[in-house]
Parts: structure tokens; sequence; C-alpha cells
């Protein structure tokens, strides 16, 4: 096992086959002595990377007003009131842009509207909106959601989150991987101990444990 987190995503990196894509880099974590079955010992965390993800994220706004103009400049996509009720009407097309989209951001005043129209599609792929609240800055708010990945263990006690992409430095990457391991050791219930073991691995290569 290598001895830091960058030594490791330097191995992951360096033996990692070439291919003719970009390669992202993920990680592996396993859990311990946690009982999944009970929704509070879950993993469910938005986590800002201070290096970022190395990959395109894709956010869609619903707003109006100022705030859709302004969200138009920085979100992949934006949505008004009666946009949303037509994608309420068609079920399709709204699970299409949910499996296509990372992240949703709402005006705090049409959360109940997107709950009514969208939320047995959002609801159960755990993609409901971040509420944008009316001193917010949809322009921060968005920039910010870039550099997050989204930690979610569900009931399994083994599960995956994006830390990179491959062109990234290692020294970035380990960045990432430490706020991501910060943040489950504060979080989980008995801190480090829950966490069995840590593996960092490009998309197609072999997987390298991560020291924690």
């Amino acid at each position: 096992m290598a001895d830091t987190i960058e030594e490791a995503v330097s191995r992951a990196l360096e033996d990692a086959p070439t291919r003719n894509f970009r390669e992202t880099v993920d990680l592996a974590i396993n859990l311990r002595d946690l009982d999944l079955n009970d929704p509070n010992n879950r993993i469910d965390e938005s986590i800002v990377l201070p290096s970022g993800t190395g990959q395109e994220t894709r956010i869609v706004v619903f707003a109006e007003g100022e705030t859709a103009l302004r969200a138009e400049d920085v979100a992949d996509e934006v949505f008004s009131g009666d946009e949303l009720d037509e994608l309420g009407d068609d079920t399709d097309e709204a699970k299409d842009l949910a499996d296509a989209t990372d992240f949703f951001v709402a005006q705090a005043n049409m959360m109940q509207d997107v709950a009514r129209n969208l939320g047995t599609v959002l609801g159960p792929r755990g993609k409901m909106p971040t509420p944008l609240q009316p001193d917010d800055d949809v322009v921060e708010v968005v920039n910010r959601m870039k550099n997050t990945v989204q930690v979610r263990s569900r009931d399994r006690r083994t599960f995956h989150t994006r830390v990179g992409a491959e062109d990234m430095t290692a020294e970035d990457i380990a960045s990432n991987i430490d706020v991501i391991v910060r943040r489950l050791e504060a979080n989980l219930e008995k801190g480090p101990l829950n966490i069995d073991r840590i593996f960092v691995k490009t998309t197609m290569g072999p997987a390298v444990e991560v020291p924690v």
C-alpha cells in the first residue's frame, strides 16, 4: 500500500493503460460496522472539491425573472415555471433530463412546483434541487456546484465517487481525496473506524489502495 494519498494517486495514474479517451479518476470506499439498512447511517454528502472534478458538470436551474437571466450565463439549461409544468407532463423527457444532469437548483418559491411535477423522478435519483434563497447569488451557487460531487452510499457498503481526471496532477487529485475522507470521518458514527478500505483508480485502470 502507498504511504500517502498522493503516492497512491501517482501509482494509479502511472499504472493506467493508455486509452483513446480522457479517463476519470474514481474513489471506491468500503465501509464497515454500519447498519446501512438504517437510512440514518447512510452517506449522502455534497462535497466541493478544492481542485475541481476535472469533468464537465451539468447543472439545470428552475428560475424566473432576473435570476433566470443570470442563470443562463452559467447553467446548462434554465426552465421557467411554465416549462416546468410542461416537463411534468412528459415523464420520458423528465427522466432523460434527470439522468443527464448532475445537479439541479431551484428558486425557493418554485420548490413546491418542482416536487409536484418532478418529485417522483428526481426523488428516487437523489437529485431534488438545491433551494436558491432570495439572497443567494445564482451565479455563485452554480459555479460552486461545478466543482461539487455527490458522495452517496445508499444501502451499499462499497460505493464510488469521482475525484478527478487523468490529466490532473496527483497532488490536485490527492487534495480532493483528502477533503472527501475528512468529511466521511467527521460524519460517520465511529469516524475512521467505520472506514474499511479505500481505493483510487482511473476508469479502466487497476485499483491502488489509499492510506487512511
